[in-house]
Formats: C-alpha cells, sequence, structure tokens
C-alpha cells in the first residue's frame, strides 16, 4: 500500500471508466514486492498485425487482418479490428486486443457524449486529440497502435495514434507488425485522388503483403470505405490465405524406394526375476 509521502510526490492519473481502471504507478510497486519474495513480473508477449489506411479521391479507406495472436499462439482467426467511433470515424487497432477494443469504446462513448453537449457533429482532429491525449496519460502502459479515418465537414483525413501518444496525419499509414511489408507496397503504387475500385485493390494488396511477409498476421482482410454518403463494412472482402485443393494421392506401394542395405541386431533381454514379499501386518 502506498504511503501518504509517496500519494503526495507522484501525479496517478486514472481513467474514470469502470473495467479500465489502473494507476501506473502502482506497476513499479508490484514489481518491487514480486522482487523482494523472488518472483519476476511478467514480460510483455509478441503481438502481431497488419492495419492500413489511405486517403482516396471520395474518401477514406481503412484495412485490417483478422488473426489475433497470444506469443505464438493464434487465439483468433477472426477477429474485428476496424472498430466504430462515430457514423463517419472509424479505427483500426493494432498491440493489445484488449486495450485496443477498450480504448475505442470509451472513445466512442466520450465522442457520443461531446456530441450531444456541443449539438455539432464530431471532428476526426477532435477524436485524434482525445485519443492522444488518453494515451499520453497511461505513458504506454495501454497497449494501443491506432488508425483513425474518417471525413467530417472540412472533409477525409487519416490520423496515426502510437501507444505513448504521438500521432502522424498522412495520406497513407500502415501500423502493427506487418507494417513494413504493408507500407512497401503503398510506397510504390499510392497515388493522390485515386478512384474507389484502385484504391480499394490497393489497400487489400498492403494487407495482404503483412499477412504474407509477418507471422503475426493473417487470415482475412477486412475493409472499411468511409465516404460523405456514409460507410461500407467490408467484412471478410479477401481471403488470401484459403487452404488449397489436393489434386491427388500422394501414398506409395510399399517397395517403391528400393532398400539398399539391410542390417538386423538381435538385443539381449536380460531375464528379470519376480519375488514377491508378504508382510504381516498383524
Amino acid at each position: 500500500m502506498l504511503n501518504n509521502n509517496l500519494r503526495h510526490s507522484f501525479s496517478l492519473p486514472v481513467c474514470s471508466s469502470v473495467g479500465f481502471m489502473f494507476i501506473i504507478f502502482r506497476n513499479a510497486v508490484l514489481e518491487s514486492s514480486l522482487s523482494e519474495l523472488g518472483y519476476k513480473a511478467p514480460g510483455a508477449r509478441k503481438t502481431g498485425t497488419t492495419i492500413a489506411g489511405m486517403v482516396y479521391k471520395d474518401g477514406v479507406i481503412l484495412g485490417a487482418d483478422t488473426r489475433a495472436t497470444d506469443d505464438m499462439v493464434v487465439a483468433d482467426k477472426n477477429c474485428m479490428k476496424i472498430h466504430y467511433i462515430a457514423p463517419k470515424i472509424y479505427c483500426c487497432g493494432a498491440g493489445v486486443a484488449a486495450d485496443a477494443d477498450i480504448t475505442t469504446q470509451i472513445m466512442a462513448s466520450n465522442v457520443e457524449l461531446h456530441t450531444l453537449n456541443t449539438g455539432r457533429p464530431p471532428l476526426v482532429a477532435m477524436v485524434t486529440r482525445q485519443l492522444k491525449q488518453m494515451l499520453f496519460r497511461y505513458q504506454g502502459h495501454v497497449g494501443s497502435s491506432l488508425i483513425v479515418g474518417g471525413v467530417d465537414v472540412t472533409g477525409a483525413h487519416l490520423y496515426s495514434v502510437y501507444p505513448h501518444g504521438s500521432y502522424d496525419k498522412l495520406p497513407f499509414l500502415t501500423m502493427g507488425s506487418g507494417a513494413a511489408a504493408a507500407v512497401s507496397v503503398f510506397e510504390d503504387r499510392f497515388k493522390p485522388n485515386m478512384e474507389l475500385k484502385e484504391a480499394k485493390q490497393l489497400v487489400q494488396d498492403a494487407i495482404a503483403a503483412g499477412i504474407f511477409c509477418d507471422l503475426g498476421s493473417g487470415s482475412n482482410v477486412d475493409l472499411c470505405v468511409i465516404t460523405e454518403a456514409g460507410v461500407e463494412y467490408l467484412r471478410g472482402y479477401d481471403k488470401p490465405t484459403t487452404k488449397g485443393k489436393r489434386e491427388g494421392q500422394y501414398r506409395y506401394k510399399p517397395g517403391t524406394t528400393a532398400v539398399l542395405t539391410k542390417s538386423v541386431t538381435p538385443l539381449s533381454l536380460d531375464v528379470v526375476d519376480e519375488s514377491v514379499q508378504i508382510m504381516d501386518t498383524e
């Protein structure tokens, strides 16, 4: 338990939402207590994701794979990584799946309250600002890497928000363990003001590159097309890793492969004498 001196000497930010509340300094206190007892705190486990987004002629397209991993184990093959924030604002999440889910749920609730309070539709920049301030408050302990895309009264916008609170605004973005493979596709083929069909194909190919080049990414490709007219959520838009059909039988008859040499070594088995001893328990 923290004493009064520690309480007054540290600023302890707390999120008020139920089920998502912890104190940053608590982690250090717990780790020191474990080390005194000879235990070690659990380390971070590897996660895997490929998320991407781009601005095209009429709006924004977001894309994500659907594999959720726990270290080297595939925990979910059809995970939803594109989350709702507002009617025309969506967010892709990478990193810790639970953190990304709860972070986007809290943000969707806050944005709805903000809209009701102001009487105006939300701006993508406002959502990004609230997200980066929230993540900065936790100093990276909330493992969410986010791509925020949407269309508001000022046009189409695309932002990336990192776990420590930094952010970028670019015409195309990738994040996650498969980001290096995905961004290479964008850098090779991206053009401003692309048509819808060409832009969807580009995002699809970028996510597929992450799936094929990163072990933590896999399964299907989800897309979300956001325009002034509305949102089209394309769940399972592409399945690049569908299992192929076996064309023939790969069974061979005994004797197909010639035996070059054959040697038989007899094993000498020692005779085991069994003895039974009866104990008098009376």
